[in-house]
């Protein structure tokens, strides 16, 4: 909710030093073990047909960081990515992964966690990936303010924002810093059993409950609101009939990492349109006239 390989590029010629937040342990980097196994009956979403290009502008992308990153393919450079995580981090580490083989043309440079001792930070810190403690409470009294926060993601070049089960509501102030520019991944099909309060098992126990056929995750741009911002991509996955919400949870969970890393992806080579309804769309990699 909101609720390499290839080395990381080299970070910007600072004027001052990075917020002393930041704290890295770099070692081996361990293998990516996999959550779950591949579940049975996983269903896709079919594509669109391809829309009018009329009705269509670029998505807009932070530009005020030119330092660091070798250009991809059609000279696209790689893009610097801030993952927010409270728990696991199993889709932060399937992103990670993903920048490290090449999938996203990216790099994680910074990971924001309102738990600093939460598996993802540990395996941030693990990976020599910068750990930011966001926000200041009674049990994180190294965290940051809003303010020392964006300063932060400012020094370290941050071009998008990548939520990874952070449970904490973003603030506006990072939501206007950062445009069309931060994702979410939530596991259901919203706009159903979305909104506070709906995370983790919640949400597959008010699935199941309600007698949904299907559920599934969904990647979406992030507003002010929990769980409201534009759907950008989802993946259907059935319910079955004797399900438990653990069962529903793994299979949500294993589709989770596969729409989530080819959202981030397409993010990463500026493939997202907008229409102008305000509705973003995934222009295909091998086939720009296809929508996903």
């Amino acid at each position: 909710m909101a609720a390499a390989a290839a080395a990381a590029p080299a970070g910007p010629n600072l004027r001052r030093p990075l917020n002393p937040v930041l704290a890295t342990r770099p070692t081996t980097s361990p293998g990516l073990r996999s959550a779950t196994k591949n579940p049975a009956n996983a269903l896709r979403c079919k594509r669109l047909r391809p829309p009018e290009p009329r009705v269509y502008a670029n998505a807009a992308t932070k530009d005020g960081y030119s330092g660091g990153g070798d250009a991809g393919a059609g000279g696209v450079r790689r893009k610097r990515l801030a993952v927010f995580v409270s728990g696991g981090g199993s889709n932060y580490r399937a992103i990670h992964e993903a920048t490290l083989s090449g999938v996203v043309r990216g790099d994680v440079v910074a990971l924001v966690t309102d738990k600093p001792g939460c598996g993802g930070a540990e395996h941030a810190r693990s990976n020599g990936v910068p750990v930011v403690v966001f926000p200041k409470s009674k049990s994180a009294t190294e965290g940051v303010s809003v303010s020392e926060l964006l300063n932060t993601m400012r020094d370290l070049g941050v071009d998008f924002v990548l939520l990874a089960g952070y449970l904490k509501l973003i603030p506006a102030e990072l939501v206007r810093e950062y445009p069309r520019s931060i994702l979410n991944i939530h596991p259901s099909l919203l706009p159903a059993f979305g909104g506070k309060g709906y995370y983790g098992l919640k949400v597959h126990k008010a699935a199941i409950a309600s007698g949904a056929r299907y559920s599934g995750p969904t990647v979406h741009f992030v507003d002010e609101h929990y769980d409201t911002g534009k759907t950008l991509a989802q993946r259907v996955v059935p319910v079955l009939a004797n399900d438990t919400p653990e069962e529903l949870a793994a299979r949500v969970l294993h589709e989770e990492h596969q729409v989530y890393v080819e959202a981030v992806a397409a993010l990463c080579d500026d493939r997202i349109v907008w229409r102008e309804d305000g509705v973003p769309l995934i222009r295909n990699r091998s086939n720009p006239d296809e929508y996903t």
